[in-house]
């Protein structure tokens, strides 16, 4: 889905926009359905683990570059994003090579929920008239609200980050050998 959207974007009208968003979006509900029932169904594979999470960070920076150049996003904070996911990336690799795991937090799903929210609001990038029948936000400019999402999912996405890296570093010190185990003096 990921040439669709950018082609959409590149079109750049609010109708072409609109229609970006809501393939972002089913693309973003058909990955978290369909991970869904392969845990409940236990059809877990290595080339599903492989396969899931390179497809959306694919996306994602796709999608951040592209709107870096339509000026919605400043390249700063695509930068400090995709080098999170490329470190995070690494450290996972790393453990899981050393027999660990390391599980998504809270925080990790919660700049999750806080990107894909901001990239929809960034991709319909034009102000729109909403309201949510019970009360009019008026005309409402997209880019703002999905700029201050992706830069509250920065600050989670550090926070994360370094949680993530504690988490390595304990895993490693715990499955280090004691250094009194060690000593050959006896």
């Amino acid at each position: 889905m990921i040439p669709a959207v950018l082609v959409l974007l590149e079109e750049g009208s609010p109708v072409a926009c609109f229609w970006a968003a809501a393939i972002y979006a089913l693309a973003a509900l058909t990955d978290m359905i369909d991970g869904w029932l392969a845990r409940r169904r236990g059809l877990v594979s290595v080339l599903g683990k492989f396969l899931d999470p390179l497809a959306d960070k694919l996306i994602v920076a796709a999608v951040l570059v592209w709107l870096v150049d339509m000026g919605r996003v400043p390249a700063w904070a695509v930068v400090l994003l995709l080098s999170r996911e490329i470190t995070i990336t690494a450290l996972r690799g790393i453990a899981s090579s050393e027999g660990l795991i390391i599980a998504a937090g809270a925080g990790g799903k919660f700049k999750t929920a806080l990107q894909f929210v901001g990239l929809i609001c960034l991709i319909l990038g034009y102000p729109y008239e909403y309201s949510l029948g019970f009360y009019d936000f008026g005309r409402v400019d997209f880019v703002h609200v999905g700029r201050i999402l992706i830069y509250l999912s920065i600050v989670f996405s550090l926070t994360s980050a370094a949680s993530y890296m504690q988490l390595f570093a304990n895993a490693i010190d715990a499955k280090a050998p004691d250094p009194e185990d060690l000593d050959d003096s006896e």
